[in-house]
């Protein structure tokens, strides 16, 4: 079982992240999810950080090089969830995260990959 939840959810894989993420769980989530998304065909990818205070440079080139990965299998992806503090911290230390949508919520997510 995956150290991050990941579920199918009717063509979009739903990634849970309940805690902060350890360098190796980051590692074994990108691999886990690019290949739930050749398994299951997936035309999405929603990726909930909602329980993170802290997103650092490392997680944050992660979360762009899933999104980058999940593009080249014809899946996009989203980063739903993120906090005000982690917003603004993403932005003064100028990390984008270039080739993923945002929404605030997974239902708005979800509703991004209509």
């Amino acid at each position: 079982m995956p150290a991050v939840p990941i579920a199918d959810l009717d063509g979009v894989l739903l990634v849970t992240v309940g805690e902060e993420l350890q360098d190796r769980t980051v590692a074994e989530l990108q691999r886990e999810l690019t290949e739930r998304v050749v398994d299951t065909g997936a035309r999405g990818v929603l990726i909930d950080i909602s329980v993170l205070d802290v997103v650092d440079s490392y997680l944050a080139r992660a979360l762009h090089e899933i999104a980058a990965a999940t593009a080249l299998l014809a899946a996009r992806t989203v980063l739903v969830g993120m906090r005000p503090a982690v917003a603004f911290t993403l932005a003064e230390l100028g990390l984008t995260l270039p080739g993923m949508s945002t929404a605030l919520s997974v239902r708005e997510g979800m509703a991004a990959l209509r």
